[in-house]
């Protein structure tokens, strides 16, 4: 082991256990078994508006589960407080106090969480949907004990009700630990060009007479990757890294300027970048073209600086 990892490896655990939970013999049939099902309905109902609602849409600019996940951990963190404050057990009206009302109300918030993370799981893909449904499980474990300290709190059993809303926020925090290496270790549903930039000039992609009419290619100039289109005279230019998971979508077919992602099956406007349907949540960059001498011709957006002097 090397300084840098530390005497007992405290920087690289994290990374050791998610390779062994992603190599669980049981999760990987578990996770084969559940996408037998799941896959062929959702590729059903992927044109469902509703569908893209679920995951957020073209609408929103990020997951709708990310946004709801904070509900229940907050409502059941807040459980956990008024619990250490002795403020746990019925009301004097006979209906919940302020400990089970915010039980209750995370476990409804809950309900569209878990409904909107399974729908995101649908379009992730080898290790990401092991550990994405690891995550997704944890999930379920902790609302399920929340479930089962609220109906203790019903009954009075203060005592157990106390311990199982400690132990439902304890899972939930694990659930929420492996939903942040999701997002922030492996970049699942994360803008994937974000951060593209360049070409910083005019360069050279193909020449004019290798892009008829109708034709798609994805060429990389400057280290970018670049999908160009040609319908008519106009040459259209956008990143070809889909935003939403990185698949190369000059491998996609393209009918009337429109671009299907051939990984998840997300759609863009190849005129202005804009989604036609998700699961995708951000917009592809649009590069400008040019035709000179006989070649297409791409560049990156001018800096601010530059666009102000022109």
């Amino acid at each position: 082991m090397s300084d840098t990892e530390g005497p007992l490896g405290v920087t690289t655990w994290h990374r050791h256990l998610f390779a062994r939970v992603e190599r669980w013999p049981w999760l990987k049939s578990l996770e084969e078994s559940v996408s037998a099902v799941s896959q062929p309905l959702y590729d059903r109902h992927r044109d469902n508006l509703l569908v893209e609602l679920m995951h957020g849409g073209r609408w929103s600019g990020h997951s709708l589960h990310a946004a709801l996940s904070d509900l229940p951990i907050g409502f059941w963190a807040g459980t956990v407080v008024l619990d250490a404050l002795g403020k746990d057990g019925s009301a004097d009206d006979g209906g919940l106090d302020a400990a089970g009302t915010l039980s209750a109300a995370g476990l409804l918030a809950a309900a569209g969480t878990v409904a909107t993370g399974f729908t995101d799981w649908t379009v992730s893909d080898g290790d990401d949907r092991r550990t994405g449904l690891f995550h997704g499980l944890l999930n379920l474990a902790g609302t399920a004990l929340q479930a089962a300290s609220l109906a203790a709190r019903v009954r009075g059993n203060r005592g157990p009700a106390r311990a199982l809303a400690l132990a439902s926020m304890g899972v939930t925090g694990a659930a929420g630990y492996v939903g942040g290496h999701l997002v922030q270790g492996r970049a699942v549903m994360v803008n994937r060009v974000a951060t593209t930039t360049g070409p910083t000039r005019w360069v050279q992609a193909v020449q004019e007479a290798d892009l008829p009419d109708g034709a798609t290619t994805g060429v990389t100039l400057d280290g970018r990757q670049v999908l160009l289109h040609r319908s008519g005279d106009d040459v259209h230019a956008i990143d070809d890294l889909c935003s939403h998971a990185g698949a190369l979508l000059s491998r996609g077919p393209v009918e009337d300027c429109v671009v299907t992602c051939p990984l998840h099956e997300s759609r863009f406007d190849v005129r202005d970048g804009r989604i036609v349907r998700g699961p995708a949540h951000h917009p592809q960059p649009v590069l400008p073209t040019r035709i000179r001498n006989g070649w297409i011709e791409v560049r990156g957006s001018l800096p601010v600086a530059r666009r102000k002097k022109n």
